[in-house]
């Protein structure tokens, strides 16, 4: 059978069929913890499971409404496929978080990329990280900075603080696979190598030895999961390949270019540090979908809008390959399904010809779908809300600083210039 010819069409679904459900009459009451996707709500107390308390004024959704949270596992659903047969939800500057209390002491100037922990954000479905990692203080840090420097205004903790996250995570959820891309600023003789040992993460190592090249396939998520390969690592630093046993991203993957670039309408370019997306160099294909300047409050409406109409160009640019990681910012904030929505669709289409990941049966041919209703919520997560009410629908800052604090900088890095600080 041409698979690529049944995603073509299917993967049209993408650009209509998130929309019919966008218009559904909002409920003006619900008895608490039973509001259903896109009933008005007041608190994120009033939404059921997998749904939290959200407006998005800049789509004129005034009225918070309940909205997705959650992603329904694709193993969930469909079994024992190569690791590179699925699309994973992936956090751009996971660690760059809202409100994350400074470190340092020194009030931040930063840009914000998402709002809650790196926990939460593994709770709530997503199997990526992408990690900034510098030296800083003798030790290694994360870091959202400019000129391959950390500074004590861009610096937001230790990285082991992170990874011990990620660690607990895996402990606790034995059958569950982490991806971590790190931007990779270190310069520490066997940095990295020390780091993830001191964190307890070198039980869950994929070993670069047995990572597949020139596009082959990836071992099952059956096999990975039973050998406990369930911590993919890859850094931006092509030397440590041969020197720590960390694996070169772009030795793995393909990727479209990042920020405003990958948002252009019908377009789809590759990064230039990656192979030509439709080379079929690598077997893994990273899609980038997040602006160069993170506004939070723009988020719902990228990830309402535009998401579905970038992933079926790049799915052309690719020569009809699907996303295995879909990248974003404020990973929560949408009118309604969001990214988590366009994942299911993705995974549904390519793992068993179906609308959504939740149609998909077991067993049965490729296009034998059930029916799932106007409902596509998460039923495989537990544990993994937002921890009180959260106000997305109020202003999420591009900076956070002083008049005071802007001097220090200027006097700090030696330029008055606008400073451009690593996306």
């Amino acid at each position: 059978m041409n698979h690529a010819a049944l995603l073509l069409p299917l993967l049209l679904l993408l650009l209509w069929i998130p929309a019919l459900f966008l218009f559904r009459p909002s409920s003006a009451t619900c008895a608490p913890r039973s509001c259903q996707l896109l009933d008005s709500c007041s608190t994120a107390a009033d939404c059921s499971a997998g749904l939290y308390c959200g407006s998005c004024p800049a789509s004129g959704n005034t009225q918070p409404t309940c909205v997705r949270n959650q992603a329904n596992l694709p193993t969930s659903f469909v079994k024992g496929l190569p690791f590179n047969r699925y699309t994973w939800l992936v956090t751009h500057n996971s660690f760059s978080i809202v409100d994350e209390p400074s470190s340092t002491g020194v009030p931040r100037v930063t840009f914000y990329n998402q709002e809650d922990t790196v926990t939460n954000q593994l709770r709530n479905g997503v199997r990526g990280l992408m990690l900034d990692m510098y030296d800083f203080e003798n030790d290694i840090w994360l870091c959202h900075s400019f000129q391959g420097q950390c500074y004590n205004f861009t610096a937001f903790e230790p990285a082991i603080n992170t990874l011990k996250e990620v660690e607990a995570f895996l402990s606790q959820n034995p059958s569950e696979i982490v991806t971590i891309i790190i931007e990779d600023y270190v310069h520490a003789l066997k940095g990295l190598s020390k780091l993830f040992a001191d964190a307890g993460l070198v039980k869950f190592w994929y070993p670069v030895s047995e990572m597949p090249r020139n596009g082959m396939d990836w071992p099952s998520v059956t096999d990975m999961v039973a050998k406990n390969h369930r911590l993919l690592v890859f850094t931006s630093d092509a030397s440590k390949e041969a020197s720590e046993g960390i694996a070169f991203q772009w030795h793995y993957f393909l990727e479209n270019e990042a920020g405003d670039p990958g948002l252009l309408p019908g377009s789809c370019p590759n990064r230039k540090e990656s192979q030509p997306l439709n080379s079929r160099y690598a077997s893994l294909f990273l899609q980038n979908y997040f602006p160069t300047m993170p506004f939070g409050n723009e988020a719902c409406k990228e990830h309402s809008v535009g998401l579905a109409e970038m992933v079926d160009a790049c799915f052309r640019a690719a020569g009809n390959m699907m996303p295995n990681f879909i990248a974003v910012n404020f990973y929560m904030r949408s009118n309604g399904g969001g990214v988590f929505d366009i994942q299911d669709r993705i995974n549904g289409l390519s793992l068993c010809g179906c609308s959504t990941i939740t149609a998909c049966q077991a067993g049965a041919a490729t296009g034998a779908c059930k029916n799932t209703g106007s409902s596509n919520l998460p039923s495989t997560i537990t544990g993994g809300t937002y921890s009180g009410y959260v106000e997305l629908s109020g202003s999420v800052s591009l900076f956070q600083f002083s008049v005071g604090l802007v001097v220090q900088l200027v006097m700090a890095v030696g330029t008055v210039a606008f400073i451009v600080l690593n996306i």
